[in-house]
């Protein structure tokens, strides 16, 4: 019987598994599930390479991205065979991703053009601001009601614009129509089905809705945006669900013959794995930083208080878009790494975090915005930098710890607290998941923090296990249904749960203060902006007349004496 075939009509002899490609920031992880309880029976991790250019640039080798997946495929079969089980047991494979962070490669060679930018890249500012300027009324929300997404760089337009504009290789293979642009996702299952020989060029409603390029209500590339960023529609993948069979890998390995069945942005993946398939519910990621997403059923919530508007998922192709509002936090866990490694103030993070932190009782007034590479939601505010604020001459480096961790959960709180304005409903828990939550210190803080129940989950990576849900739901795989599970998953998926232990009126009175020192902490990095957008004015202003331009001319230095006064 044909590997096709076996995948279509099953085995009833054998346990059912599927395999997860987990694609992060920081590794590469595949991870082999045994159905139907979903148990783990194994996986292999490789570390992914930092590559630092420029202060706030981040990069990452493509081909090493792609090795990386394959070395960890090889080593979790070899694992899995020793476990009594074979290769072509695994039914399917889904893919889950670092988002936004994108790549831009070679159609015909399949070679990248350039390093693929990291989502947390800061490299486009200027580019945002040459945006700016040809808006009419300069801004960032511009196209929040066609994308869900302000202009920003965090996304993927950005990053495709500025590798246009600043990469020969990928300006000239544009002008050719040879250049393909995705996220990973994309580069990673063109290359794995084929690449240049019939390799499958998709992507899923969850990462293009991150790229501010997709039409949140259509689903489909928007002209409008792409004309904006001075792209065209043939260097993006097709817009596909989240769940079904996209191709079979073809990549000369022994995963050959299998189908790709899910692909999921990873925070996506994990609102799944943690069973936030409810409108209304909500779960917090907590590493380098933070993601907050809140389940908003089939509405479509287009936010006016700083958050997103992005797809959970839509589970097949006949399925209806199931939306989500989001809240990202630039700095958690690095915020830790930096009072590390740059203040010497921790040694081991994970247990000196905790420990020295729990020392005191309170970080005594002392409040830490870490605004390194300016704010994200609620506040979008680029120019922001870090702040320490409330020191005295008590103060040590537990209060200062302790303000890093609450910093955490202040911005958390951001979050929530858009969230309540823009739904007009409280959350009443919220899901956590993340290296981060095993400091019991910092989910108890959460907890007190926001007046309401956090469930750890005791799943160690809700994103792979969502991932996998995704992929056995398929049509054609089958083998599990999502929408219809009448099954206590509770039963499989525990939780640990922190109970808010402080008033209201203390918590509400931190908050302020809170509030206060993000004020301080915003109008730093002020310099590039006013630049680049007087650049741009003045090539608009270079083909009036003499007269009307000097007329212009006045205009502008009495409304830039206006403001300035």
């Amino acid at each position: 019987m044909s590997k096709e075939k076996y995948y279509k009509m099953g085995s009833t002899q054998r346990s059912k598994l599927i395999a997860v490609i987990d694609e992060g920031t920081n590794s590469a992880r595949f991870a082999i599930f045994k159905l139907p309880q979903f148990e783990e029976l194994c996986s292999h991790q490789v570390s992914i390479t930092q590559i630092i250019p420029h202060e706030g640039w981040s990069e990452q080798n493509p081909v090493e991205l792609l090795e990386a997946v394959r070395l960890c495929a090889v080593e979790a079969c070899h694992k899995l065979e020793t476990l009594g089980y074979l290769v072509s047991d695994i039914a399917s494979i889904g893919i889950t991703n670092q988002r936004e962070t994108t790549v831009a490669w070679d159609k015909y060679t399949g070679d990248p053009l350039y390093n693929a930018i990291v989502w947390n890249d800061i490299r486009t500012n200027s580019t945002v601001d040459k945006v700016l300027a040809r808006i009419p009324d300069q801004n960032h929300n511009h196209f929040r009601q066609i994308s869900g997404l302000p202009i920003s760089p965090y996304f993927s337009a950005l990053k495709l614009c500025w590798l246009k504009e600043n990469v020969p290789a990928v300006r000239r293979a544009c002008r050719e129509k040879r250049c393909y642009a995705g996220t990973i996702d994309t580069w990673l299952i063109w290359n794995l089905t084929g690449a240049a020989n019939g390799g499958v060029f998709v992507t899923d409603v969850t990462n293009a809705s991150r790229t501010l390029l997709m039409n949140i209500e259509t689903l489909f590339w928007d002209p409008i945006l792409i004309k904006t960023f001075n792209l065209h529609v043939d260097m993006l993948p097709e817009i596909r669900s989240s769940s079904e069979i996209y191709g079979h890998i073809k990549y000369g390995s022994i995963l050959d013959g299998i189908p790709v069945s899910a692909i999921l942005g990873n925070q996506q993946a994990s609102l799944i794995g943690q069973r936030c398939i409810r409108e209304g519910q909500a779960k917090n990621t907590y590493r380098k930083g933070c993601f907050l997403l809140y389940n908003t059923g089939t509405r479509c919530v287009h936010s006016t208080h700083g958050l997103v508007t992005t797809l959970a998922y839509k589970m097949g192709q006949d399925k209806p878009a199931v939306y989500a509002l989001e809240g990202s936090i630039a700095v958690a866990g690095v915020a830790m790494k930096w009072l590390r490694d740059n203040l010497g103030l921790l040694k081991d993070i994970p247990v000196d975090s905790e420990q020295i932190a729990g020392s005191v009782f309170s970080t005594g007034d002392v409040y830490f915005v870490p605004a390194f590479t300016g704010l994200f939601a609620p506040y979008w505010r680029k120019d922001a930098r870090g702040i320490i604020c409330g020191l005295t001459s008590f103060t040590t480096k537990h209060h200062i710890i302790r303000a890093a961790l609450e910093a955490v959960c202040f911005q958390t709180r951001d979050i929530i607290e858009a969230m309540k304005k823009d739904c007009g409903i409280n959350l009443t828990k919220l899901h956590a998941d993340g290296v981060m939550t095993n400091n019991t210190l910092l989910m108890q803080l959460q907890a007190d923090l926001v007046g309401i129940p956090v469930l750890k989950t005791e799943v160690s990576d809700p994103a792979t296990l969502g991932t996998a849900m995704a992929a056995a739901q398929a049509k054609g795989i089958e083998l599990y249904n999502m929408d219809n599970d009448n099954r206590d998953y509770t039963l499989h998926i525990t939780h640990e749960t922190f109970l808010p232990t402080t008033t209201e009126e203390e918590r509400n009175a931190r908050y302020t203060k809170w509030k206060m020192a993000v004020q301080r902490s915003l109008g730093w990095a002020v310099t590039k902006k006013s630049d680049a957008m007087t650049d741009e004015r003045y090539s608009m202003l270079a083909s009036i007349p003499a007269g009307l331009f000097l007329l212009s001319s006045f205009v502008m230095l009495v409304v830039s004496q206006a403001k300035r006064s």
